[in-house]
């Protein structure tokens, strides 16, 4: 078959065995190393918090500098109540943390682990 011929056919060709043949050892080592189901559900939840652009541009904010919830309105030229309601999220999800300074409750990213998968996260879209 000649290169060009190959653009023709579906990929879904490309992507099954041409015949059953299960590597058990590679399969049973997999096994073993497989986090329990709930650890990839959680896993799963946690990856889709960042499906949100919002919620991407307030954890982008916060691992610039410490704010409150007036502060990232103002820059991202949203309502505070959306802010809030998507802070809530990322509190839930512990992405980020607040402390309180009289009235004012200050906001930035829990620990560092967020700003490396951020930082990974814009290498990965930038290559």
């Amino acid at each position: 078959m000649d290169p060009g011929s190959k653009k023709n056919i579906p990929d879904c060709e490309f992507d099954q065995c041409d015949f059953i043949c299960v590597h058990e050892s590679i399969v049973n080592q997999v096994l073993k190393a497989m986090p329990r189901e709930q650890e990839l559900f959680d896993l799963a939840d946690f990856f889709k918090v960042f499906g949100d652009a919002t919620r991407v541009k307030i954890l982008y904010v916060l691992s610039q500098s410490e704010m409150c919830v007036c502060d990232i309105a103002s820059l991202l030229q949203m309502g505070q109540s959306a802010i809030s309601h998507q802070l809530r999220v990322l509190k839930q999800m512990r992405l980020v943390k607040f402390r309180r300074e009289g009235k004012t409750v200050f906001y930035s990213l829990a620990d560092g682990h967020i700003e490396t998968i951020l930082a990974q996260g814009m290498e990965h879209i930038n290559e």
